[in-house]
């Protein structure tokens, strides 16, 4: 699949310490096709914008945040976390704490949740969400979700850390059945597509 490009975690492309300007090159070149993707990401582009420190996680009202669906390296199955604030399964994501690298955030994200060595980062990325938070002892802010496909090597082995209860190696089609959210599915969808276009 043409434009797409896979990154190790010592690319220099995935520097950090980069500012807004960064975070918003990264969304101008994602690449999002599905109607409520592409408002979004007009939605974050206008935060970038308008909301000082976006890049802070105590930015009200919302902040940037940076997110991975992990494939194995069959570009088969996805790696998801029940997450133990929230009670759902997840994909891996966090905030991207002042730093506008969002693809080195999400690889970052992804490393530290799941336990895995030599994930890799697809760019640009293939999704953008906005979704509404209300964290235990935080005022209720939106999540701007800068989401990309993160890739583990073959015979990946996973160790969660204390966000999650349990992750799971799942399908597609597993992912209802989890009773994952309509962005998730969503960016399942499309990032299934790029990893088999990536990896076949």
């Amino acid at each position: 699949m043409s434009g797409y490009r896979l990154l190790e975690a010592s690319d220099p492309e995935l520097r950090t310490g980069v500012g807004v300007d960064v975070a918003r090159a990264q969304l101008e070149e994602s690449v999002v096709v599905d109607p409520a993707a592409v408002a979004f990401r007009a939605q974050v582009l206008a935060a970038c914008d308008t909301i000082e420190h976006v890049l802070d996680r105590t930015a009200r009202p919302g902040h940037l945040t940076a997110s991975a669906l992990v494939v194995d390296a069959s570009a088969g199955r996805t790696l998801v976390l029940l997450h133990r604030k929230l009670g759902r399964w997840l994909q891996p994501g966090g905030h991207v704490d002042g730093d506008g690298n969002l693809a080195a955030a999400a690889l970052r994200e992804a490393t530290e949740e799941t336990g895995i060595a030599g994930l890799r980062v697809v760019v640009p990325a293939v999704d953008v969400d906005v979704h509404r938070v209300e964290p235990p002892g935080e005022s209720a802010h939106d999540h701007l979700d800068v989401r990309f496909v993160v890739v583990a090597p073959p015979e990946a082995r996973f160790e969660g850390n204390h966000e999650s209860l349990g992750l799971r190696w799942v399908t597609e089609s597993d992912l209802g059945e989890l009773g994952a959210d309509v962005g998730l599915l969503r960016l399942a969808r499309v990032g299934f597509d790029v990893a088999s276009a990536l990896l076949r």
